[in-house]
């Protein structure tokens, strides 16, 4: 009699639910531009200073009517930093850098802009539309910290490559680089109750 109660036990505590693990638990982001709709993956385990830093901005809406406003065809599209009038918006202090977390700027990433300094990411981003290893963390000297990668396209790198693509050239205070029809991002917002499995960037990565 005991060992059928165990074995109902066993069988009962089988059955259970198992709880997802936090590792494969993903907050995802929906770019709306007025190109079409790109869904991102952040990845909070990896990059967690970024993607906090990221969220603040996206609850803010900072990124609202904002643009890409440097496009690189095989290289990456840029955006997040200045409105349709290129007026650079104000951000909050900069964070310190997190390429060190093992993840790559492949295909469809999505990382963090900075200047020549390794801690001076804020607002800006960009999505590589190649495999752009010359971008990845090789030492913790100026030249090598490299630039952190925090998420990754889910869907719309259709979209990506649509705005990649684009014709570009002067426009505001850049010399080039910047497409003759603005590419707006109408607004950022997270969507709920998402969840994907952990770092898919291989399956974008399409080396060139």
């Amino acid at each position: 009699m005991k060992q059928w109660f165990a074995s109902l036990f066993i069988l009962m505590f089988a059955a259970l639910p198992v709880a997802a693990d936090n590792n494969s638990s993903k907050t995802t982001v929906l770019v709306n531009t007025n190109q079409g709709q790109i869904k991102v993956a952040l990845d909070s385990e990896k990059a967690p200073r970024t993607v906090k830093n990221f969220l603040q901005y996206v609850e803010e809406k900072f990124y609202d009517a904002t643009i890409f406003h440097r496009v690189i065809e095989n290289f990456m599209i840029q955006g997040g930093g200045f409105t349709k009038r290129y007026r650079r918006k104000p951000t909050h202090p900069p964070i310190r850098n997190e390429a060190n977390n093992g993840l790559k700027n492949v295909r469809g990433s999505i990382s963090m802009a900075r200047t020549s300094d390794p801690d001076s990411a804020t607002a800006q981003f960009f999505i590589n539309v190649k495999d752009n290893k010359s971008l990845d963390h090789k030492d913790t000297s100026t030249n090598g910290w490299g630039y952190t990668v925090f998420g990754h396209v889910i869907e719309g790198m259709d979209i990506v490559d649509k705005i990649r693509n684009t014709t570009t050239g002067a426009g505001g205070p850049f010399v080039g680089d910047v497409p003759l029809e603005p590419i707006i991002i109408n607004s950022i917002r997270v969507l709920p109750d998402a969840r994907f499995p952990a770092s898919k960037q291989t399956n974008n990565s399409q080396g060139e």
